[in-house]
């Protein structure tokens, strides 16, 4: 997985690398370890060309606490240091949106990505990994928008897996409930 990509000339060249090295290291210890090439999308550019992205990875792991950041314009650690606070209390802001995800800006990008790597890619594996994949209304958007997986920290892995069953059941069963 390859983090940080702006322009999928980036993983052209280091596609060619990893085979390499891939190749070389398994014929070396005698054993062959499938894998897939794949990349982080934690930048806004990377996300509007997904399509040309999808064209070289084989997956795309969102780093939503990057994409946020870059999105925003904000570091996480200074604005949780000194204004996200009062722009919670005060109503500016109606969630912290780097605990759940900013459907408006960082999700429109994550549903374009989406679109446009499932179209150049129909197998296209696809998932987000940071704090975003332990929040019940970030993994219920991520379910929504066609993602595959989730992941985060150990601790929010109960959080995770009972709001990807939530999700999953709400396409279904939930929405005669509702």
């Amino acid at each position: 997985m390859i983090p940080l990509v702006s322009f999928v000339s980036e993983l052209k060249q280091l596609r060619g690398l990893l085979e390499r090295v891939a190749e070389e290291t398994m014929r070396e210890a005698g054993v062959e370890v499938p894998y897939l090439f794949g990349t982080m999308i934690e930048l806004p550019r990377a996300a509007l060309t997904a399509g040309e992205i999808a064209l070289e990875a084989e997956f795309f792991s969102f780093g939503t606490n990057d994409l946020t950041q870059t999105t925003l314009g904000l570091s996480r650690d200074d604005a949780e240091a000194s204004f996200l606070t009062h722009y919670l209390d005060k109503g500016i802001l109606s969630d912290n949106p780097f605990e759940t995800i900013d459907k408006a800006g960082v999700g429109v990008l994550v549903e374009r990505a989406v679109a446009a790597g499932r179209e150049a890619r129909p197998d296209l594996k696809l998932g987000i990994c940071g704090e975003h994949g332990g929040d019940p209304r970030s993994v219920e958007f991520f379910h929504n928008a066609g993602l595959d997986y989730v992941s985060c920290s150990p601790f929010r892995v109960p959080i995770a897996r009972l709001a990807a069953a939530h999700a999953a059941l709400g396409d279904d069963s939930t929405k005669e409930k509702r």
